[in-house]
């Protein structure tokens, strides 16, 4: 496949969920990934309450397909040696171990660069090499606490909601591949390696700027809003349809609320000054928000969405995840076979969020099992040698 990251390798130290995403989204892009595991593997083989995986959880599988994996014992003066062949051959190396750990087995970014030293090197942790938190443990659900996130979901006087899904992970590691691929452009005009501190915090905060940003220029802090959209307009909220389904509106912009009023029949907010501009309408929110749910009430959400949206009105059916999975296109999910789960034929996994012609990411490759890729991983070292 002409990728466009074919030809570039990653040495990957990473496990759980932050670091292994970043290489994941690289692999997809065409780079090859060499996953070194400890002995017992990564903690993502067997993540979560059921066992009949046998070392490739859902949770593993959604951050590992077409890579390679080698199990070595970095305390062991043979297995060290095997990595640093590993790491002289690479163009990155990412690494989330907590602060200080990498250097201390002999992998910090002053020992690589001895013999690799345009290695791109990055690192990922909680809170950053040199933050007065560095030693402070860090995972998903803590830094969407620390982070302010929590308090960000919700309505005013609700407990902290925590996002569904490990969001913090995730878009840390887009942040580290982001990260990685300038520091590999500048590599090719330069010729120089780099060293890449990626703060989960910093991650997070910076996704955040729609709402860190007006604290930041203002001293104001975002209300919490629950399912009100971030424009503060009760056209941007959630609202049940007649068969108990949920509907979301997005109609934030005067031309799409005046198209909106006159397609739903009510034409008359139009010339009322309670409504006539988005300002009125925030001022008097309770009023129409009343009134729009009493409206949308009136038929099924299924066909309230295909209405609106048909018309150029943003909306959307409230789905459950599984409902979800059926508008993907064919590109954006991936067939792998992975042998031996409790399930037959292919398994699909997300691909990378985009196409790209020529060179669509994507992989046929499943996780790999531990340790599976050792004599091919050793075979191409000794071949390298000669």
């Amino acid at each position: 496949m002409n990728q466009p990251l074919a030809g570039f390798r990653i040495a990957d130290f990473s496990h759980v969920m932050a670091g292994p995403f970043a290489s994941h989204v690289l692999r997809l892009m065409g780079a090859e990934v060499i996953k070194i595991e400890p002995k017992q593997g990564d903690q993502f083989r067997n993540y979560g309450s059921n066992r009949d995986f046998r070392g490739m959880s859902p949770a593993f599988i959604a951050a590992n397909v077409g890579k390679k994996s080698i199990a070595l014992d970095l305390k062991d003066p043979a297995d060290r040696d095997i990595a640093r062949q590993i790491v002289d051959r690479c163009d990155v190396l990412l690494e989330n171990f907590r602060p200080g750990v990498i250097g201390r087995l002999g992998f910090g970014y002053e020992d690589v660069c001895k013999t690799n030293p345009g290695i791109v090197f990055c690192s990922v942790s909680g809170y950053g090499q040199d933050s007065p938190q560095r030693d402070w443990p860090a995972i998903d659900n803590i830094v969407q606490a620390t982070s302010g996130m929590m308090m960000l979901s919700g309505a005013e006087g609700d407990p902290p909601i925590r996002i569904g899904f490990p969001i913090v992970d995730t878009l840390t590691g887009q942040t580290a591949a982001t990260a990685i691929l300038g520091a590999l452009i500048q590599r090719l005009r330069t010729g120089e390696g780099a060293y890449i501190d990626v703060s989960m915090l910093d991650a997070t905060m910076s996704f955040m700027t729609s709402a860190l940003t007006p604290f930041l220029t203002t001293g104001s802090t975002l209300k919490r809003l629950g399912n009100t959209g971030y424009s503060e307009l009760p056209t941007a909220g959630v609202f049940e349809a007649r068969d108990g389904r949920f509907l979301s509106l997005g109609v934030v912009q005067d031309n799409q609320f005046a198209a909106f009023a006159e397609l739903v029949g009510h034409s008359e907010w139009l010339t009322d000054p309670r409504f006539a501009d988005a300002d009125a309408r925030r001022e008097n929110f309770d009023i129409l928000f009343v009134q729009l749910d009493e409206m949308m009430r009136k038929r099924d959400a299924a066909d309230w969405e295909r209405l609106l949206s048909e018309a150029g009105i943003p909306c959307g059916m409230v789905r459950r995840v599984d409902e979800a999975a059926q508008l993907c296109r064919t590109d954006s999910l991936l067939r792998v076979n992975i042998e031996g789960l409790p399930v037959s034929g292919d398994v699909a996994v997300p691909n990378a969020g985009f196409t790209m012609e020529p060179g669509n990411p994507g992989t046929d490759q499943p996780p790999p099992r531990l340790d599976e890729h050792r004599e091919e991983i050793l075979r191409w070292l000794a071949e390298s040698d000669e």
